[in-house]
């Protein structure tokens, strides 16, 4: 039997989130002929970045999230217009600090047009707990009962454990900053008894390094060690490791199986 094609809005926060997280999800919906709809909130001009690309960031960030939705197959992709609110919501008039319900409408009116089946925001938590991060988090949440007609909601995160695992190892061992605090991630991402959809992207994981590597001006910032960099320069065989899995939580149907195929769930 022919599957309906379904329409998937996913909405990020900043340019690279959508790499970041949701990359092999995007293409593997796409390479099964479905419409794909990328939503990101802001330009991203308040990231770190090294000097080369701090003159015009928001512009510079921007045409290379074009170039990742090109390596996605992405259908349409919608920037909200929203400045970057920084890393601790520093920016007056960030986007952290927009109205919920107005954010919700745009996204909504998106859907509406695209006749949306499903709707992917963030958990909780915002994943680390960007400012940003968590109004994509409150803003979807809103959106999805906007819009006439409800679509599926899901949201993208990674399971808690491991990564809060492995940054207590890195304070240890004296590979992160003095500033870091490990026990941060206890409350960080979902965990992981809680995820109901993990989506094997093996097969797509040339499109997904291809995204990550779209986002230059996020690949280095001068004396900081920036983790799409690292990614993109992981052997294959360990990308597959990290990357191979995409993560989220249904909260459209919250006893859903773990085991499910998101495949077939989110499109």
């Amino acid at each position: 039997m022919t599957r309906t094609p379904r329409t998937l809005v996913f909405v990020h926060a900043h340019p690279d989130d959508e790499a970041l997280l949701t990359a092999g999800t995007m293409a593997r919906a796409v390479a099964e002929g479905n419409r794909v709809v990328l939503i990101v909130a802001t330009d991203g001009a308040a990231g770190l970045t090294s000097v080369a690309f701090r003159d015009g960031l928001g512009s510079t960030r921007l045409a290379e999230l074009e170039e990742s939705a090109r390596a996605l197959g992405v259908t349409r992709t919608v920037s909200l217009g929203y400045p970057d609110s920084g890393l601790h919501g520093e920016v007056i008039g960030g986007f952290a600090h927009a109205g919920r319900f107005a954010i919700a409408k745009q996204i909504a009116a998106v859907c509406d047009e695209e006749q949306a089946d499903v709707l992917i925001g963030y958990d909780p938590s915002g994943g680390y707990g960007h400012p940003d991060h968590l109004q994509v988090h409150r803003s979807v949440r809103a959106a999805s009962v906007l819009c006439a007609r409800a679509p599926r909601l899901f949201e993208a995160t990674l399971p808690r454990e491991p990564i809060a695992r492995a940054a207590r190892v890195a304070a240890r061992l004296h590979l992160t900053p003095d500033e870091f605090s490990p026990s941060e991630f206890e409350s960080a991402w979902t965990p992981r008894a809680q995820i109901t959809h993990r989506v094997d992207v093996r097969p797509y994981l040339r499109e997904k390094d291809a995204a990550l590597r779209a986002h230059a001006s996020q690949s280095a910032a001068d004396g900081t060690t920036r983790t799409l960099g690292v990614l993109t320069r992981l052997p294959r065989p360990m990308q597959a490791l990290l990357l191979g899995t995409e993560y989220y939580v249904s909260v459209s149907d919250p006893q859903a199986a773990s085991t499910s195929s998101t495949a077939d769930a989110l499109s």
